[in-house]
C-alpha cells in the first residue's frame, strides 16, 4: 500500500569551484597532469616513491589509493562512454589535498564519484572525543592533536534501477599523542541493490570472501557482520543495502600485514561490481521501478547524513572540502509519506532482506 500524501525530490548539483574557493582551497589542474603521473592527476605528495616498496606507510597508502582511483575511473568511463571531471585541490598551509573525480549525467551512471584525499593538520577536541568514544582511549582527551589521513572513497549511483549502488572506502590514519604515533587502517565495500538478484548478491559477496580468505579465514564473516551492523538505519529498522565487508581501527598483526589486506580488498572492487553492471545496465525498466529506486536513495541519504562516521568526521575537520564530503549524495532522491511496499512484491522481497540480513557465501 502506498500513501503518497507527501512527497518531494531533491537535486544536488556540483559547484565544486565556488565551495572550494569559499573554504580557501586552490583548485589546480586536473586530467592534464595525469599523463606524467599515470594517475587521474598529479600525486598530492610530490617527488617521493609511492610504490608498494616505499618505506613510509604514508607514501605506500597514497600510491594504493591513487592506483585504485585510476583503475576504477577507467573501468567506469569505459562502459559509460563519458570522462570524469577531475579536480585536484590543495588545503592551505601545507595541509595536503586531494583529487575529486565525478562523472555526472552519464549514459550508465547518473552520478559516480571516486575521491582520494591526503590530508594532515590538527584534530580539534571534538574529533578526538569521537575517536575516543569508539575505543581509542590512548588519545589525549580535551586537546588538539596532529594527524595524517589518506583514503579513497567512492559512491556509484547508476541510472538503471536494476543496477545496484556501490560504495567503497579504504583509508589509513595516524595521530600523534604524547609523542607517540598511533596508526590504524579501515575500510570496506558494500552493495545497495534496489531489486534483489540472488546471483548478483552471491557473486558480490563471494568476490569479497576470496579477497579476505588468504589473510585470515575469519575476516569475511567478521567484517560482514560488522558491515550489516554499521549500515543500519536505526529509526527505520532496516539496513541500507545487502552489505559486504566493513572494518575499522585495524592495527594488528603489523602495519605491513594490514596494508596487504587493504590492497587485496581494494583490488576486489572492480571484479565484484563491474560484471553486475554489465549484466543489467541495459535491462528495461518502468516509471514504477524508477520511483522505487528514488525512494531507496532517500534512505541512502538518511544514513549518510545521520549516521555515517566519515561524514561526521569531515564536518568536524577544520577546512574540510564540503563538495568532496557530500559527493556520496545522489542527484535525485524521493521521500513519500507512509510508503510501504506490498509484502510479496519485488520491492517487498527486497525490504525483507534489508530488515533481516542473509548469508550469501
Amino acid at each position: 500500500m502506498v500513501f503518497a500524501l507527501v512527497s518531494y525530490r531533491v537535486r544536488a548539483s556540483g559547484v565544486a569551484g565556488c565551495v572550494a574557493a569559499a573554504a580557501g582551497f586552490a583548485i589546480l589542474k586536473g586530467r592534464s597532469e595525469s599523463k606524467a603521473s599515470g594517475f587521474m592527476a598529479a600525486p598530492i605528495t610530490p617527488h617521493v616513491n609511492l610504490g608498494d616498496d616505499a618505506e613510509d606507510m604514508r607514501h605506500r597508502m597514497e600510491g594504493l589509493i591513487l592506483r585504485t582511483q585510476t583503475d576504477f575511473c577507467n573501468a567506469l568511463s569505459k562502459i559509460d562512454g563519458k570522462e570524469f571531471r577531475v579536480d585536484r585541490w590543495e588545503r592551505p598551509n601545507d595541509g595536503g589535498g586531494g583529487i575529486s573525480c565525478v562523472l555526472q549525467d552519464g549514459k550508465v551512471f547518473e552520478k559516480a564519484g571516486v575521491n582520494v584525499s591526503v590530508v594532515r593538520g590538527t584534530l580539534p577536541p571534538a574529533a578526538v572525543k569521537q575517536m575516543r568514544a569508539r575505543g581509542h582511549a590512548e588519545l589525549k582527551e580535551g586537546e588538539s592533536l596532529p594527524f595524517f589521513a589518506c583514503g579513497v572513497s567512492s559512491v556509484i549511483h547508476p541510472r538503471n534501477p536494476f543496477v545496484p549502488t556501490l560504495h567503497f572506502n579504504y583509508r589509513y590514519f595516524e595521530v600523534i599523542s604524547d609523542n607517540r604515533r598511533i596508526w590504524w587502517f579501515g575500510g570496506g565495500t558494500d552493495l545497495t541493490p534496489y531489486y534483489l538478484n540472488e546471483d548478483d548478491a552471491k557473486h558480490f559477496h563471494s568476490t569479497l570472501e576470496k579477497a579476505c580468505r588468504p589473510h585470515n579465514p575469519s575476516f569475511y564473516q567478521r567484517f560482514k557482520k560488522t558491515c550489516d551492523d554499521y549500515f543500519f538505519i536505526e529509526f527505520r529498522g532496516e539496513r541500507r543495502g545487502i552489505g559486504g565487508i566493513f572494518f575499522d581501527d585495524m592495527d594488528q598483526p603489523s602495519a605491513n600485514a594490514c596494508y596487504k589486506f587493504v590492497d587485496s580488498c581494494a583490488k576486489s572492487v572492480i571484479p565484484s561490481y563491474m560484471p553486475i553492471v554489465k549484466r543489467h545496465y541495459r535491462d528495461p525498466y518502468t516509471d514504477h521501478h524508477r520511483r522505487w529506486q528514488l525512494l531507496r536513495r532517500g534512505r541512502y541519504v538518511e544514513f549518510n547524513l545521520v549516521y555515517d562516521r566519515g561524514t561526521k568526521f569531515g564536518f568536524n575537520t577544520p577546512g574540510a572540502r564540503i563538495e568532496s564530503i557530500l559527493m556520496s549524495l545522489p542527484l535525485e532522491a524521493r521521500w513519500e509519506y507512509m510508503h510501504e511496499p506490498t509484502p510479496n512484491s519485488p520491492e517487498g522481497k527486497m525490504m525483507a532482506v534489508l530488515k533481516k540480513p542473509r548469508q550469501w557465501v
